[in-house]
């Protein structure tokens, strides 16, 4: 797959309900080889494994050019072994909502605690129902970007994000 992708980030309140609204979840691995001017994910879901490089944004986080390809499993786990500042780890639920699904991810490690939804879009200016469980949008700002974790982990700095949301 290649192309624009558009997607929105939010943070997620606390209690589980993204759980219980979820038709499937999985179990995420990814980490990122260094790339100047670009994002270069290496992820393994479940047993499935994906080389994704993203462009840099174009407007505060919303927009930017994603080339993705699936890998081996065997592939992966020599990429992996590329990347730099260790591998995220979370799950991840599905949750429809009207037309859309939100992709609530749930991390874990040094980034325990944290829980953000994004939806991805056609358009920047398309509207989407929210379930009721998300919070504030987060869009574009460096600290929610999964690689950026890997080197500034939410345990770090979760005092910054409300109470109600970690």
């Amino acid at each position: 797959m290649s192309g624009l992708e558009i997607e929105r980030k939010f943070l997620v309140k606390k209690g589980g309900a993204y759980k219980r609204a979820a038709y499937a979840s999985s179990h995420i691995q990814q980490g990122y080889i260094p790339a100047d001017g670009a994002t270069v994910r290496v992820r393994v879901r479940d047993e499935q494994a994906f080389l994704t490089i993203k462009s840099r944004s174009v407007n505060g986080g919303m927009t930017r050019y994603e080339f993705e390809k699936e890998i081996t499993l065997d592939e992966a786990h020599h990429l992996l072994q590329l990347c730099k500042g260790g591998v995220i780890d979370k799950h991840r639920y599905l949750v429809r909502s009207g037309d859309h699904v939100f992709e609530v991810d749930e991390f874990h490690g040094d980034n325990d605690g944290l829980v953000m939804a994004e939806v991805e879009l056609s358009d920047e200016a398309e509207d989407y129902e929210k379930p009721d469980f998300i919070g504030p949008e987060v869009t574009g700002d460096v600290h929610f970007y999964n690689s950026h974790m890997l080197t500034n982990p939410y345990s770090s700095w979760k005092e910054l994000v409300p109470e109600e949301y970690r």
